[in-house]
């Protein structure tokens, strides 16, 4: 299975958190699956942590790219055909990082790891985990 991370679900998993699901922690950790995380989630924990929203997690602006595919991670770019397929996106969701990344999901054919209900709008067409 390929798995995209959104960003609570990416820092929630770095630092350990108990917020993160436990179903979604072994999909994380089961070898079979491909796990991707989006430059747009690094971007959006770039954002919200300059910003002071967010603790950026250990590494971040400096090594984290390279931890996490050290890690196992995929990441995976933004292309233009991504950011194309927001524009075919309902509007469900305001956040701008997160249609990107539902966007992916969609070009990819990718099931999303994600806490927010929103993403499991089924007329987003993706498939989403988490409990």
């Amino acid at each position: 299975m390929k798995l995209l991370l959104d960003t609570s679900a990416l820092i929630w998993f770095l630092r350990k958190d108990e917020e993160i699901a436990v179903k979604a922690v072994r999909a994380v950790e089961d070898s079979r699956n491909q796990v991707y995380v989006s430059a747009a989630a690094i971007w959006e924990i770039a954002v919200k942590a300059s910003l002071g929203h967010v603790a950026a997690p250990a590494g971040f602006g400096d090594r984290l790219s390279g931890d996490l595919e050290k890690a196992g991670f995929i990441l995976l770019p933004i292309e233009g055909r991504h950011a194309e397929e927001v524009y075919q996106l309902p509007g469900v969701h305001a956040d701008p990082f997160d249609r990107l990344m539902i966007a992916q999901c969609r070009c990819e054919k990718m099931t999303a790891v994600t806490n927010d209900p929103t993403w499991s709008d089924r007329r987003y067409e993706i498939a989403t985990l988490w409990k």
